[in-house]
């Protein structure tokens, strides 16, 4: 009889005491989940919604990404529409209080970012896949990767705020590790030209110093007509561009056709962690990325 009361006073204690248990979070993109283990190390518990050579505009969702999400104390994700072909039927579908628009476990990355290329007007499909509220590919920027970081660190320590000053501690070793690589990276792609299949190196080129002279989609998410490849070749011939970029789940073949009619090399940037075995976290992301652009 005493073991057993012993036992449901534990039991009790520990349902009262969540501090003990990890966050449960949920993310859609595999670098929101690199920078949260980086803030919560083991305090939490991460699941990626896509894998890292899946193209995250074409994503659908699973039963199975519903019930990771009904599970969630956290659901973390790009924002910008990024997800928006199936991020809101996996929140309505898990019927989880705690994901939903508006209450503390829904962290939308894109709230802590300035973002770049906002539409103003209407916008319709003949304009292609336009994201109207800004280019949702800034995962490459350190500058706004900071500050999503610090969102995280608020989030986590308002949740768990019996580790708030461990996710805290985490963040400033973070932001000198940030700091530091910068130096690294420096602005050594400054005058540097590039052709890109998509709009995906903006922020990068911005922060960085290069230039994207021109696309190869017709228009974002179109692909080329041969007319516009014919163009796209005397552009190239012309400006003599220092390269050919796309990332690994689209654009090989065009970018190789390309690359035949004009000696231009095609740079196959990696995209997002995990989609290369050294590809291990947000900081090698960025390490292999800048490496390839070099």
């Amino acid at each position: 009889m005493t073991k057993r009361i012993f036992f449901t006073l534990s039991m009790f204690l520990m349902l009262i005491n969540p501090a003990s248990a990890e966050v449960n979070i949920v993310a859609t993109l595999p670098w929101i989940g690199s920078i949260v283990k980086e803030i919560g190390v083991d305090k939490v518990n991460i699941t990626a919604l896509v894998k890292p050579n899946q193209d995250p505009h074409f994503i659908e969702a699973k039963p199975s990404m519903i019930l990771l999400a009904s599970k969630a104390d956290i659901l973390m994700y790009n924002g910008l529409d990024l997800e928006v072909g199936y991020l809101p039927l996996i929140i309505n579908s898990s019927r989880n209080s705690r994901i939903q628009l508006g209450r503390k476990g829904n962290f939308d990355c894109s709230r802590y970012i300035a973002p770049i290329e906002r539409h103003q007007g209407d916008i319709d499909r003949s304009m292609g896949d336009v994201h109207p509220f800004g280019n949702p590919h800034y995962h490459l920027s350190p500058k706004n990767i900071l500050n999503v970081a610090e969102g995280i660190t608020q989030t986590l320590s308002d949740i768990d705020s019996d580790n708030g000053e461990f996710y805290k501690a985490n963040f400033v070793s973070f932001k000198e590790r940030l700091m530091e690589r910068q130096k690294k990276w420096g602005d050594s792609l400054g005058g540097k030209k590039f052709i890109a299949f998509h709009r995906y190196f903006e922020y990068l080129a911005e922060e960085l110093g290069f230039q994207i002279v021109g696309y190869i989609e017709s228009m974002p998410g179109i692909p080329p007509s041969s007319a516009h490849i014919e163009r796209l070749i005397g552009e190239i011939n012309r400006i003599k561009p220092d390269g050919l970029l796309t990332t690994a789940y689209y654009g090989k073949r065009e970018t190789a056709f390309l690359s035949q009619k004009t000696g231009v090399k095609v740079i196959v940037v990696p995209h997002d962690v995990g989609c290369r075995e050294d590809v291990k976290d947000w900081f090698t992301l960025m390490d292999k990325v800048i490496e390839s652009l070099k």
